[in-house]
């Protein structure tokens, strides 16, 4: 880890910036800029964290934390609000399903086709409402939160009622499916996804919001760092949380729906074609890397907004994934108050999706997956270069970097993935 000095700010006070690489010139210069105008802020506390998987993003990088007094920046959560990880172990043996054949094929490829049909990949998703605890639970009436929806009724049209066919759907991008096998040889899943278009109207409804608002009140962020804010005593923060609130538990909602079908697919399939039917779940972890949470971090309750970035308090565990078709990791958090207790979301992209797409083929993703005789289910390969593993950091790299943060309890290689 080493420490940039920040810019000094009008009272001639200047925030450092911590950042977890080995030295500056792995940092790229736009993310760094962007470091500088978060440390620039005059409610930051303490300092700008940047794990070693950061690299720019929308006005805040990503893989960036920051502790801010008294104020949510729509744009320091991010536009896919609630976007995280899910995980299980069981106790299948991978052998089982590798060696297994089918009268449709190796059981693996069944397994992963399956689940590519029965969970919308991409911008598609269920041709009816899914029965939602979360969503019902908000319109019900004499819910709290139909006061919300009435005061943002244009943002209430464009979240609901699209979501309830949203909920168990997958999204595209770096959004994968994965089953995975331990350093034991037990089947694991794995999966990324978030709020689906919920969380992205949220926040773009709210940053637009803030931005007019900070020109109203004359504040000194400047509009082009898009860092605008809301003062959570505020009418528009109490809003702005009550929304990012519902989208969090959106997330983890939709998160679980899709763990379950691909749970109810795995056990079907394993004990019709193999007659393994004692399965287990030892393991299962569901949290978010695109949030704000109300801490207490150097004695100061602070709102800690994590961008590509997940809490790792002492003995917690995290996920931490690779490039697709490379290792992953679950991590145990060793409660590192200078990261206000938080680690890396994945292995981090060294290369934007346009010079992706224009400097590798979809060919040699292909090969790529082959020779590690990883199974892929997908809509189009078309466009699968963006998410090659060569445009990604190395993981080991961004493990070994954070080695004061967390550790890894379990190493897993990827046996098939389901992308959009």
């Amino acid at each position: 880890m080493f420490v940039i000095e920040g810019r000094p700010n009008e009272e001639g006070q200047k925030k450092p910036i911590k950042v977890w690489l080995e030295g500056i010139e792995h940092l790229d210069a736009n993310c760094l800029e962007q470091a500088l105008n978060l440390a620039d802020l005059p409610f930051i506390h303490k300092w700008v964290a940047l794990m070693p998987d950061t690299h720019m993003g929308y006005g805040m990088p990503i893989g960036g934390v920051i502790a801010a007094r008294g104020v949510l920046i729509p744009n320091a959560v991010g536009v896919d609000i609630g976007c995280g990880m899910a995980f299980l172990r069981t106790n299948i043996p991978v052998e089982l399903i590798r060696q297994c054949t089918s009268s449709q094929g190796p059981l693996v490829k069944v397994i992963s086709s399956n689940i590519l049909r029965d969970i919308p990949v991409g911008f598609s998703h269920h041709k009816e409402p899914q029965k939602s605890a979360c969503l019902d639970g908000l319109i019900a009436p004499g819910s709290d939160f139909t006061r919300e929806m009435d005061k943002h009724p244009q943002l209430a049209g464009s979240c609901f009622p699209s979501a309830f066919k949203q909920l168990g759907t997958l999204g595209g991008g770096n959004h994968f499916i994965e089953l995975q096998e331990d350093e034991e040889g037990r089947l694991c899943v794995m999966l990324h996804s978030g709020s689906r278009n919920v969380g992205k109207q949220v926040c773009d409804y709210f940053n637009k919001l803030a931005r007019s608002l900070n020109k109203r009140w004359s504040t000194r962020v400047p509009p082009g760092h898009q860092l605008a804010f809301l003062p959570v005593d505020d009418e528009a923060g109490q809003s702005y949380l009550r929304w990012m609130e519902m989208s969090l538990t959106f997330a983890r909602e939709n998160r679980q729906a899709m763990k379950d079908t691909v749970k109810s697919i795995l056990f079907n399939l394993v004990e019709r074609h193999t007659g393994f039917n004692n399965i287990q779940v030892d393991m299962e972890i569901n949290a978010h890397h695109n949030y704000a949470a109300l801490e207490t971090h150097y004695g100061e309750t602070v709102w800690v907004h994590r961008k590509g970035a997940i809490r790792v308090q002492k003995d917690e565990l995290g996920i931490v994934p690779g490039a697709m078709g490379r290792a992953s990791y679950i991590v145990k958090g060793l409660g590192n108050p200078e990261s206000f207790c938080s680690c890396s979301h994945g292995a981090g992209r060294r290369m934007g999706r346009k010079k992706a797409l224009s400097t590798y083929t979809s060919q040699e993703v292909l090969r790529e997956l082959a020779d590690q005789e990883v199974t892929l289910a997908t809509r189009s390969t078309k466009d699968i270069a963006d998410e090659s593993p060569l445009v990604y950091k190395d993981i080991e790299d961004v493990i070994k970097q954070e080695s004061d943060l967390a550790v890894p309890v379990l190493k897993l290689q990827t046996v098939a993935v389901v992308k959009g």
